[in-house]
C-alpha cells in the first residue's frame, strides 16, 4: 500500500463520506427514529439523480434542480407511506413495490436512457469531482460540510418542535403515542417523506459530482446508509446523546466509511469486491455494536449482584 496514493485519494473519499452521509441521515430517521425498514431509498436516490441531471440538461438553476430532487423523494416517500398506512401493507414490502415502481419512473425521467451525462464544461454545477483536490472556490469539500452542517441543524430544530417530538414518540412507543392522541400515521408518512426527502437531495449531489445519473446508482444504497448509521453509533454512541449530534455521528459514520474503503481498495483487493467489503464492514461494525450492547447490560447486572453479595454478607 503506498501511503501518498492513499493521502491523494482521501479528498475524494471525504467528499463522497459527504455525499453519503447526506443519504445517511435520511436512512436515520426511518430506522431509528421511526423504527421502520424502508427499501424505498434505493430508488428515490436514483430518482433525485434523475430529476436534477435532467433539469440541469434543460438550463434549469442547480439549486432549484436540487430543490426539485428533494420534493420528487418526498412523494415518493409520501406513496411509501400511503402504501403502509392507508393500504395496510407491511413497511418493507411497501418500500420495495414503490422502488420497484421507481425505476420505470426514474427511466421515464431520464428519457428512456439508462444514463444521462451533465458535464462541468457544459453545464453549471454546484460540485464536480474534478475539482477535489484543488485549493480553488470549486472544491466540492466546503459546500458540502456547509449543506450537511445546514441539514444537521435544521433536523435538530424540528425534532426538538411539538410535532418533531410526536414523530419521534411515534417510533419509539407508537401505542403510547396513540394513547396520547397523537397522529401516528401521519406522522410515519411525515417521516418517510422527510427520509426520502434527503437521500433523494443527495442523490441529486452525487449526479453532479460524477457527472452523471445513473439508472442503478441507488443500487445497494441502503447498505451504504445503514453502515454509516452503525459505524457512527458504534464510534459515538457512548460520547453523542442529543439528537443533532446523532444527526452528525451519521454523516461521520459515512465519511469513516469511505476512508475504510480507500484503505481497503489500496491493499490490492478487486473493486469488484466492493460489495463483498460493504458487507464485511457493515457485518463488523454490526457486531461491534452488538458486544457494546451485551457488554453494558452485563455491568448493571454485575453490580446488582455484587450489591445483593453485600447486603447478605452484613
Amino acid at each position: 500500500m503506498n501511503p501518498l496514493t492513499l493521502l491523494n485519494s482521501l479528498p475524494g473519499a471525504l467528499a463522497q463520506g459527504l455525499i453519503w452521509g447526506i443519504m445517511a441521515i435520511g436512512v436515520y430517521i426511518t430506522f431509528r427514529i421511526l423504527d421502520v425498514a424502508d427499501l424505498t431509498v434505493d430508488g428515490s436516490l436514483a430518482t433525485g439523480g434523475a430529476v436534477c441531471v435532467m433539469l440541469i440538461r434543460a438550463g434549469v438553476n442547480p439549486w432549484l434542480a436540487m430543490l426539485c430532487a428533494l420534493v420528487s423523494g418526498m412523494l415518493a416517500g409520501l406513496i411509501t407511506g400511503l402504501f403502509h398506512t392507508r393500504c395496510g401493507i407491511p413497511a418493507i414490502l411497501a418500500g420495495i413495490l414503490t422502488q420497484l415502481a421507481l425505476y420505470s419512473i426514474n427511466l421515464r425521467i431520464m428519457g428512456g436512457k439508462a444514463n444521462q451525462a451533465v458535464s462541468v464544461d457544459k453545464y453549471d454545477l454546484l460540485l464536480s469531482q474534478r475539482y477535489v483536490r484543488t485549493l480553488s472556490l470549486d472544491n466540492p469539500l466546503p459546500l458540502l460540510i456547509v449543506l450537511t452542517v445546514v441539514i444537521v441543524a435544521a433536523l435538530y430544530w424540528f425534532f426538538g418542535t411539538e410535532k418533531g417530538n410526536s414523530v419521534r414518540a411515534t417510533g419509539a412507543n407508537p401505542h403510547m403515542a396513540r394513547a396520547q392522541g397523537i397522529n401516528t400515521n401521519a406522522n410515519i408518512v411525515l417521516g418517510l417523506m422527510l427520509s426520502n426527502g434527503l437521500v433523494a437531495l443527495a442523490g441529486a449531489l452525487l449526479a453532479q459530482y460524477q457527472g452523471s445519473s445513473d439508472i442503478n446508482m441507488g443500487r445497494g444504497a441502503i447498505v451504504i446508509g445503514l453502515a454509516a448509521v452503525i459505524i457512527g453509533e458504534v464510534i459515538f454512541g457512548k460520547l453523542f446523546h442529543n439528537i443533532g449530534a446523532k444527526l452528525l455521528a451519521v454523516s461521520v459514520g459515512a465519511i469513516v466509511y469511505y476512508i475504510v474503503l480507500q484503505v481497503v481498495l489500496q491493499i490490492g483487493l478487486n473493486t469488484n469486491d466492493l460489495k463483498l467489503i460493504t458487507a464485511l464492514i457493515v457485518a463488523i461494525f454490526l457486531t461491534l455494536s452488538y458486544l457494546n450492547l451485551k457488554k453494558t447490560r452485563r455491568k448493571p447486572k454485575a453490580q446488582h449482584t455484587a450489591k445483593e453479595g453485600v447486603e447478605q454478607h452484613a
